[in-house]
């Protein structure tokens, strides 16, 4: 099939020595994974007599879940165009004092673009699961497992994600920009993890 074909070509390159697509670019193919089975689930629960009376909640679901696969891929895709223009700052020469401000200036205007891309994938990856608690709580009872799995792949989405943050920021110099980006990607972990945990725990109490 053309889809595994694909799959294959993605992963052969992410196996690679090619430092794109590296992790971030799994992160963000995780959290896609994470809206598509949402989907998957509100699909299989529109149209049912059953649920008819969250039908329009589905129907929301489907469209939200839908946008933020979009994001995702759009954000492997941003992930991997943020490598070689940092890569390639990182070899820019520093003889004189005013090639090592140029560098620094490049250095930092690059890393803040760097850690801005995993940041994003967090804040989408938090909004996916705010969308698969409603999905826990009110789709198919025959899919809930599928609301499971798609949780795991939205905080590893999450999880992922703030290491590059963190990689990125680690090396600017401008500390208090840093900071202002690993608090808002400490808030993000210690939500969205509380979250994912919360919602696949409900799952298993469901299943067993």
């Amino acid at each position: 099939m053309i889809e595994k074909e694909l799959m294959g070509l993605w992963l052969n390159s992410l196996a690679s020595k090619a430092p794109v697509p590296g992790g971030g670019g799994a992160s963000a193919i995780g959290g896609a994974l994470a809206a598509a089975l949402g989907q998957m689930v509100a699909n299989l629960t529109v149209g049912k007599k059953k649920y008819a009376d969250v039908e329009k909640i589905m129907q929301e679901l489907l469209g939200k879940l839908q946008a933020l696969q979009e994001d995702f891929l759009d954000l492997a895709d941003q992930d991997a165009k943020a490598f070689a223009p940092l890569a390639a700052a990182y070899a820019l020469p520093a003889s004189t004092e005013e090639e090592k401000q140029e560098k620094v200036r490049i250095m930092e205007e690059n890393l803040l673009a760097a850690s801005l891309v995993p940041l994003h994938m967090m804040e989408k990856a938090v909004e996916t699961l705010t969308f698969l608690e409603v999905l826990g709580e009110k789709g198919s009872r025959m899919a809930v497992s599928d609301v499971g799995v798609a949780v795991q792949f939205a905080r590893t989405a999450l999880t992922g994600a703030v290491m590059n943050v963190y990689i990125n920021t680690k090396s600017m110099k401008n500390r208090e920009k840093a900071e202002e980006l690993n608090t808002k990607a400490r808030e993000l972990i210690k939500n969205g993890t509380k979250k994912a945990d919360e919602i696949y725990e409900k799952v298993l109490e469901q299943l067993t």
